[in-house]
């Protein structure tokens, strides 16, 4: 009993902040943690600075949140064009594109990066012209790299580089993320076609490979599985998202004009960080 007057003092006080921290605690364990993704096809053997604006803003957050960061590799692409490397001449500041070379137009056109093989006299021809445009560290770094097909050259390089360095990569061309990916209407689809693997478009419940213009080349008709059907680019967010389930999303200036954001809105999409001649090729020390 409590005299009159006088406001009883809680028994339960330190027990009850012990409880209320307990809580908290449970609370944060029980909240998932941070995945902090970025999406890119392979572009270039030295990276684009876009790219690298990517990682550094995906880092960034990381560093303030917590988490881990993912990279998306979109290598299941099959423009040739993703990869070209614009470098400047060390000396004179002149710009010069470079690409890989393919062993037939075909597979040039619509093989899947990861599936573009790299001649073998490629990678010692395009050695020879680099020490014009690179450091010698990345000189000797493209030297060392023995990747036979682009995707899986352009990845050696930005490892070798030591731009994924904590980072996770998951790749649309493998199997795996195929498998366990939602289905979705939109899609490409990996087939055998004159001796190579090619990337047709399937519209209409037909298998197109896209010429230029309104040109198509309709292939004959051919059953198929999950492990050959990769995201269009209106249907790649929601697919990715479906295997990789982030929570944050960092996104270049070209994304964030097509990305239908209501794909996916349990995703923070932050802007990657501001970089001058986003299109050349990152080979800063």
């Amino acid at each position: 009993m409590c005299e009159a007057g006088l406001v009883p003092t809680p028994v339960f006080s330190s027990t009850g902040s012990a409880f209320i921290r307990a809580i908290r605690g449970v609370f944060v364990l029980l909240m998932p943690a941070p995945v902090i993704c970025f999406g890119q096809q392979p572009c270039g053997f030295f990276p684009r600075r876009f790219l690298y604006a990517k990682i550094v803003a995906a880092r960034r957050l990381k560093s303030e949140i917590g988490g881990e960061v993912v990279f998306f590799l979109h290598d299941s692409d099959h423009d040739p064009r993703e990869t070209q490397t614009i470098l400047r001449h060390l000396r004179t500041g002149e710009s010069a594109t470079l690409n890989f070379t393919f062993v037939n137009k075909l597979q040039r056109k619509f093989s899947p990066l990861f599936l573009k093989r790299i001649p073998a006299d490629w990678p010692a021809h395009t050695a020879r012209q680099l020490p014009n445009y690179a450091a010698p560290r990345w000189v000797d770094a493209f030297k060392q790299t023995t990747a036979t097909n682009v995707a899986d050259f352009c990845l050696e390089m930005y490892r070798a580089m030591g731009l994924l360095e904590g980072i996770r990569v998951v790749r649309s061309g493998d199997p795996a993320v195929r498998r366990a990916a939602d289905d979705v209407t939109d899609f490409f689809v990996d087939v055998p076609h004159a001796g190579e693997i090619v990337r047709a478009r399937f519209v209409n419940g037909a298998l197109k490979l896209h010429e230029g213009g309104d040109r198509y080349i309709e292939l004959p008709r051919a059953a198929f599985t999950k492990e050959q059907i990769s995201p269009t680019r209106d249907s790649r967010l929601r697919w990715m998202q479906s295997v990789i389930h982030c929570t944050h999303y960092v996104c270049g200036a070209g994304e964030q004009a097509y990305l239908n954001q209501a794909d996916a809105p349990e995703i923070t999409f932050v802007p990657r960080d501001p970089i001058d001649r986003s299109d050349e090729a990152y080979t800063d020390t």
